[in-house]
């Protein structure tokens, strides 16, 4: 069952914070259900401002319904999740969990510290941000020389200013046409 190792991620984010677990512990008892269509999470939130995972067949206080192909966008950026998903409910308590949802964020430096000491931590995070900054630059890159060979060398593709530029070569075109024929009509008048 995949709930139960949500909770515990869950759980360690709130370990880690003691405003998320007292804005949260308000709400004890309280039971939120994460529906993605082909799957659905239930948590209950416990005395202590934790989660727990919560029985198939007890009913929500709050609903949070989001689309499946919806779900890679929202985890890339949580600050605008909730403008994607459908909420029904305590009003209340599913925007303690948008907040927590945008302010909540795993330090995995620290819980690296704890395994292997602080200055190996910290290098091997510094690793893996340049990393992962490495990958983004290399991705951009790609992505800006199959532009270039798609627009320039292999044209299978057109610049936006391209096409405004056709077109609107295309209106002075008729224009001119429409102002020849007038011409034309004039002087076949004047015959």
């Amino acid at each position: 069952m995949i709930a139960s190792p949500l909770a515990s991620a869950i759980n360690h984010l709130l370990a880690q914070e003691s405003w998320a677990r007292a804005r949260l512990a308000r709400h004890a008892g309280k039971i939120a259900l994460f529906d993605a269509g082909v799957s659905t999470l239930r948590l209950a939130v416990t005395a202590d401002g934790m989660v727990q995972s919560a029985s198939p067949d007890s009913t929500p206080d709050v609903t949070i319904r989001v689309a499946l192909a919806d779900l890679p966008m929202l985890l890339q950026n949580r600050a605008h999740a909730f403008s994607q998903v459908r909420i029904e409910g305590d009003a209340d308590f599913a925007a303690t969990i948008s907040q927590l949802s945008e302010s909540l964020k795993w330090e995995a430096e620290h819980d690296l510290a704890r395994l292997v000491g602080d200055i190996p931590a910290a290098r091997l995070a510094a690793g893996a941000r340049a990393l992962t900054q490495g990958m983004r630059e290399t991705r951009r890159r790609v992505e800006e020389n199959l532009a270039e060979y798609f627009l320039e060398e292999n044209p299978m593709l057109v610049r936006r200013r391209a096409i405004d530029d056709f077109g609107s070569e295309v209106a002075q075109l008729r224009d001119d046409i429409e102002r020849l024929a007038k011409r034309i009509e004039k002087l076949e008048g004047r015959r």
